[in-house]
């Protein structure tokens, strides 16, 4: 596949490449953009059908879930029967490959991811999630996780769908929510821990699929190139950043497998 691609990509995936292979600590940060390969929109993108008409203040914060909880309930509901039939796509594989290959190497790859699916997991990955899981539920109230995941049912046509009545806590009452981050809200501590710790130290920081807008998740690069990590970018849409060391402007599902078979070969 490395000759339907530019003579200058195909340096740019060698040379990082050889970069990789050199080092034992490698941070790397997914978002949004990995899973749009696989067919999740991106939450950035236009809401559809039902929901064309709300905004992020609408479905997406502490307030909404207060002022209108079965209307926030039902948009995660809706979002989990979007995600519910995908699968990994050959970038998640790769990380999961690379991750199991290091194992019988020195290298240490700590992936990081923004997104709230479980594709990572799916193609085999360990992943630390920075803003929560889709489909994981906890009290709005007292905190306490809701066993009962995602209400997920099978008609009689065998397709999925999600019960969008709503559910209460039976320790405190209170509405069930999505183990989300919302906007307003704080990242978990230790998985934040665990990234500040991977990016501070480590010798290569990938960015993949990740407009680099949302922080505090955006300033892990710039952490890892104060530290005097060399910094990688993967983007079929580059970021204007330059802390970056090394673009590689194409798909994640084109580029990482390419990478990762390089890398284990070297």
């Amino acid at each position: 596949m490395l000759a339907e691609l530019s003579p200058a990509l195909i340096a740019e995936v060698k040379r990082a490449a050889k970069l990789l292979a050199a080092q034992s600590r490698i941070c790397i940060l997914t978002g949004a953009g990995i899973s749009a390969e696989s067919g999740i929109p991106t939450f950035r993108d236009k809401q559809t059908g039902l929901w064309e008409n709300y905004g992020v203040e609408d479905l997406a914060t502490p307030e909404a879930f207060t002022r209108d909880p079965k209307l926030v309930w039902s948009w995660y509901q809706w979002r989990r029967q979007m995600v519910a039939d995908k699968a990994p796509n050959p970038a998640h594989h790769a990380l999961a490959q690379w991750q199991y290959h290091a194992q019988t190497s020195d290298q240490q790859v700590t992936l990081i991811t923004q997104n709230v699916d479980d594709l990572h997991e799916q193609a085999g990955s360990a992943v630390t999630h920075l803003h929560g899981h889709l489909w994981r539920n906890r009290c709005g109230q007292c905190e306490i996780p809701y066993q009962d995941q995602s209400r997920a049912a099978y008609d009689n046509q065998g397709t999925m769908s999600f019960d969008e009545s709503l559910l209460s806590c039976p320790h405190c009452d209170g509405y069930i929510r999505p183990d989300i981050v919302w906007f307003g809200e704080a990242l978990p501590v230790q998985a934040w821990q665990t990234a500040e710790e991977a990016a501070a130290n480590c010798e290569v920081f990938i960015s993949i699929g990740t407009s680099s807008l949302v922080y505090p998740a955006a300033g892990l690069a710039q952490l890892a190139k104060q530290n005097g990590a060399q910094v990688i970018e993967i983007n079929p849409d580059p970021t204007p950043n330059t802390i970056v060391d090394i673009t590689l402007s194409e798909k994640a599902g084109v580029i990482l497998p390419l990478l990762i078979e390089e890398i284990t070969t070297l």
